[in-house]
């Protein structure tokens, strides 16, 4: 039942609403995390580690977050399966051109795949940079994660990455969001208007929140 359910578009399309929706509950607290660095070095270093140090003594040192990794590289890995099978499907039901254009879309489906495909390399960049250190500028400190954002947005490229590929998450969640509405359902005509409505705000929100950080550290708010 579950491969035939996984088979089929209508399952493919769900699972890629609901690891979507995984991942944006988790952007909005990470989102809300990353702003307490604008309360300075202790309120931020206390936060990060207060990661470590959740369900206590219940859950040991880092266990909860691990399982908080766990769940999203579960929800990535199925987001991005289900959307390149089904982009694949898609090309395959349409091997050659239309006869007629089809009316444009909109900017932010157009280009969901490969604004996919830069939040992909992104998340692999910002691991390495701000997790293992493995890629970090200035010398990685461990246990130091406020220092460690400083030195990352101290730099250009470390701006540019950051920026293009919070734009690039802005119009990922715009058309993500009510794409995922339509499938679990939630859509109607009298809902779309606020469906879209709450897209548009949630986009705008994340972006302007994320990017408010390298903003903080270029204009010395943050250093």
């Amino acid at each position: 039942m579950a491969r035939t359910a996984w088979d089929s578009t209508v399952g493919k399309k769900t699972v890629m609403a609901v690891s979507g929706l995984i991942m944006l509950l988790y952007l909005v607290v990470h989102m809300i995390g990353n702003l307490k660095i604008f309360f300075g070095a202790g309120e931020f270093n206390h936060y990060a580690h207060w990661l470590r140090t959740v369900g206590e003594p219940f859950m040991h040192y880092e266990w909860t977050l691990w399982l908080v990794r766990i769940v999203l590289v579960v929800a990535v890995v199925a987001h991005a399966t289900s959307a390149y099978q089904l982009s694949r499907r898609d090309i395959r039901a349409r091997p050659s051109k239309y006869v007629h254009k089809k009316p444009r879309a909109s900017y932010a489906t157009r280009t969901m795949r490969w604004g996919g495909i830069i939040l992909g390399l992104f998340i692999v960049w910002h691991i390495l940079d701000l997790t293992t250190g493995t890629v970090h500028s200035g010398g990685f400190q461990e246990g130091r994660p406020y220092q460690n954002v400083v030195d990352t947005f101290s730099t250009w490229y470390g701006n540019v990455i950051y920026v293009v590929a919070m734009l690039a998450l802005g119009l990922h969640i715009r058309h993500g969001f009510w794409s995922a509405a339509q499938t679990l359902g939630a859509g109607s005509r009298s809902r779309d208007r606020a469906l879209k409505a709450t897209a548009n705000v949630l986009a705008l929100l994340l972006t302007v929140g994320f990017i408010a950080v390298p903003v903080g550290v270029m204009t010395g708010v943050v250093s």
